[in-house]
């Protein structure tokens, strides 16, 4: 059997002792806003969050993207219990701390279901479907017409 690739687990013993299985316990959950994807990954731990393997305050740099993306933490009081590790791609600053916000409080509600009325009722598992709308043929912008000549 060469060039076949198998996962290390539970329902796949090791093969010899150098193999030692590792499970780390975490929940993960996706999050998406305009064009930004989120994987999101929360860890028991001190309250560390990584986003693309920079420092929170090192990736937003303004503070309200930041108190956006520690909001689900806060209103659960899990601040202090899980290290957040993310991964986000497309959009901009503002559509990836969105994203990020949704992907964490996905996970909180696979961490425990009991906090998904809290987040429901202050909006946080609201998936946010604004987008750009697209440019028509004939005009400027999505909306924007080309100035009318009289003459």
């Amino acid at each position: 059997m060469h060039g076949r690739i198998t996962r290390i687990g539970l329902n796949n013993p090791p093969r010899s002792r150098s193999h030692k299985i590792l499970a780390v316990l975490q929940y993960y959950a996706t999050g998406r806003r305009k064009e930004s994807t989120a994987r999101v990954f929360l860890r028991p731990g001190t309250g560390a969050i990584t986003v693309n393997r920079r420092e929170i305050g090192e990736y937003f740099p303004i503070e309200s993207l930041r108190v956006q993306v520690k909001q689900p933490l806060q209103l659960t009081e899990t601040a202090e219990k899980f290290d957040v590790l993310c991964t986000v791609e497309g959009g901009g600053v503002n559509g990836q701390a969105g994203a990020i916000r949704l992907g964490i409080a996905r996970a909180l509600c696979e961490f425990n279901a009991e906090l998904r009325p809290r987040l429901k009722k202050d909006g946080l598992l609201t998936r946010d479907a604004r987008a750009k709308e697209r440019k028509k043929y004939g005009m400027a912008g999505a909306r924007k017409r080309f100035q009318f000549s009289k003459r």
